[in-house]
């Protein structure tokens, strides 16, 4: 690859520079877009919500910037969508219908969508509808929902799911403006990553309009028995009418977070900051989804002790929603530095205890992942080539990167690291972006001087190689190695449940502990804690998740009713997946998480249900 390199900085020398990634990349390995040809700049939607038929049904126009006017076609991205016609706008204003041809379907991508055209068309339009299988929609019934009476449906469009609800340029590199008008049935409210007026009555439709420009993979929608109630002087909680109440109080705090958040960063530019917490079977903890953030339920933990989850989506709108991973090759530069700037966010809302505690965790949990990943997704930049971006999905982009950014401003100092990454926000906004540029300028401002702590090639260990280079300073937190010392005299008798007198303890000690205790999980003494902290039936999801995790390698019985209940009502990956993975590495285990599953799948997202196939070695 050394050869590789230095021949491309020798054509670049000759030629000229390249001034941008989107100047370079004419394709993006994940979609069918010749982005080099036309680029869509605007979309309006008109569609149709049936939840008698599972789809959405309508058109979209598209708005085009011809690069390349002789090119004369437009390739977008499609998956399982029915498409009816298509036509074109003419220079003059007049539209005549175009001619259009689908692709046989490809596992991971979708169909190529192409369009032929007679002249550089300012517009498009395609007229389609949805499948009721469509991997980035989850259609509910009411009896899935929490008031049981009126169906759902939300969309889930990262990494590359948009192009089965809307026919797309779906690649980060492409950035568009849109506006919808949504139908939907009486009593249905819809939302949108868009501006949401609590007032609306739908009559006529419900309209949006989202000025700033987006990659596709932010396109949202959502429709279902939705109310809203005001928590901030910019933002509303939107969820079911049930739980209005619980959600607003439990998020009272979002604008002490956006205000640190703009004192650490800039200018909140989006406008309103709304949250959307959906039905449980959403298969993330949130989707920062600009304006409106999707949020699953299992965040209401009574005590406000999970809200950094809504600290990471907040931070999206900086890193991610302004400053764009270009491709999914560096989608640690939407993570990687939104988690960076949760913890920052969460250190200034929440104080510096809970923010170190929330490093030592996620590093460890990183290095104990790291331990089952292959070396090839132990990277920050990735290898996709032939890969469904989502196959390759854990917690390296997150942690991995956080914790460099987080070396990063240990050697240079907070004050000056602080002036960089704020620059970087600034002056990337709207734009797409790879890790050459994040090198580019990291290394002009910080690691090309030569007193400098940290130079390029030190981050090549980071970003091309696996594991964690052997100088990454560890987080250190006091309360947490009070913890590891109560947790040895527990493991080895010395202390009984009660003498941990554990009663207050936070989340993050709870997970801290029970992290540690998994691989030494007894049944007798998961008995005594359960007995003191009555842990099986805790409503904080990340530490019930973590003790059946030790359950099921202890067969502690008592918690297999309310382990199954945890696998059929939660469909959040990151508290579900790890234990599937668990029950199926013992062959009775397997055969009746495989039971369970036969009455969970139904209920699961589509994202969720290919993992789950897959690991369990069923056929869909």
């Amino acid at each position: 690859m050394r050869n590789f390199w230095a021949g491309l900085v020798a054509i670049v020398a000759a030629v000229g520079p390249i001034t941008s990634v989107q100047a370079e990349m004419a394709r993006d390995e994940h979609s069918y877009a010749h982005l080099d040809e036309v680029r869509i700049k605007h979309v309006y939607l008109d569609l149709d919500v049936s939840f008698d038929k599972k789809q959405l049904a309508g058109f979209a126009e598209l708005n085009l910037d011809w690069r390349k006017p002789a090119a004369k076609r437009l390739d977008l991205d499609t998956r399982d969508l029915s498409i009816e016609r298509v036509s074109a706008q003419r220079i003059d204003g007049s539209w005549v219908n175009a001619s259009f041809a689908l692709a046989k379907r490809d596992a991971k991508f979708g169909s190529q969508l192409t369009i032929r055209l007679k002249d550089a068309a300012p517009k498009v339009r395609v007229y389609y509808h949805t499948a009721p299988t469509a991997s980035g929609l989850q259609w509910l019934a009411p009896a899935q929902t929490l008031g049981k009476q009126k169906p759902f449906m939300f969309s889930q469009a990262e990494a590359i799911h948009a192009r089965s609800f809307a026919p797309l340029q779906d690649t980060p590199t492409v950035r568009f403006t849109y506006r919808a008008r949504v139908t939907a049935p009486e009593g249905i409210r819809v939302v949108m990553s868009a501006d949401n007026e609590p007032s609306s009555d739908g009559r006529g439709g419900f309209r949006f309009n989202m000025p700033q420009a987006i990659p596709s993979y932010l396109l949202a929608i959502a429709a279902g028995d939705i109310a809203a109630k005001q928590v901030g002087p910019r933002s509303f909680v939107w969820t079911e009418p049930g739980r209005v109440d619980v959600v607003a109080k439990e998020f009272e705090d979002i604008e002490a977070m956006i205000a640190a958040a703009e004192k650490l960063y800039g200018p909140y530019r989006w406008g309103r900051y709304d949250m959307l917490v959906l039905p449980p079977s959403f298969p993330f903890g949130g989707m920062e989804n600009p304006r409106l953030s999707f949020l699953t339920p299992t965040l209401i933990a009574g005590d406000k002790s999970l809200v950094n989850v809504v600290a990471h989506e907040l931070a999206h709108s900086w890193s991610g929603n302004l400053a764009t991973n270009a491709t999914w090759r560096d989608i640690w530069l939407n993570e990687g530095f939104t988690s960076y700037v949760e913890n920052r966010i969460v250190e200034a809302v929440f104080g510096v205890d809970q923010a170190v505690m929330d490093q030592v965790v996620g590093q460890q949990e990183l290095l104990a992942e790291m331990k089952e990943l292959p070396a090839i997704d132990q990277h920050l930049v990735l290898n996709l080539k032939d890969r469904d971006p989502d196959d390759a999905f854990s917690g390296v982009p997150y942690q991995k990167g956080e914790w460099m950014l987080r070396t990063l401003e240990q050697r240079f100092g907070r004050d000056k690291f602080d002036a960089v990454v704020r620059a970087w926000f600034d002056e990337h906004a709207f734009q797409s972006v790879s890790t050459e540029q994040f090198l580019d300028f990291f290394g002009t401002r910080l690691l090309d001087a030569k007193d400098s702590p940290i130079h390029r090639a030190d981050l090549d260990v980071w970003l091309y190689q696996p594991g964690v280079p052997k100088n990454a300073l560890l987080a250190h937190s006091a309360k947490l190695e009070a913890i590891d010392g109560l947790l040895a005299d527990f493991v080895a008798g010395k202390k009984d449940a009660a003498a941990l007198n554990a009663k207050t303890w936070s989340t993050g000690e709870w997970v801290h502990f029970l992290n540690g205790y998994g691989d030494n999980a007894d049944a007798t003494k998961m008995a005594d804690l359960d007995a003191n902290y009555g842990l099986t039936q805790r409503l904080n999801r990340e530490i019930t998740m973590r003790w059946f995790l030790a359950g099921i390698r202890a067969n502690y019985t008592p918690m297999r009713d309310a382990l199954r209940a945890h696998l059929i009502e939660i469909g959040r990956r990151k508290l579900m997946v790890p234990l599937w993975g668990e029950l199926a590495k013992t062959p009775a285990n397997k055969a009746w998480a495989i039971d369970v599953y036969q009455v969970a799948r139904a209920g699961l997202h589509p994202i969720a249900q290919n993992t789950l196939d897959a690991m369990l070695g069923l056929k869909p």
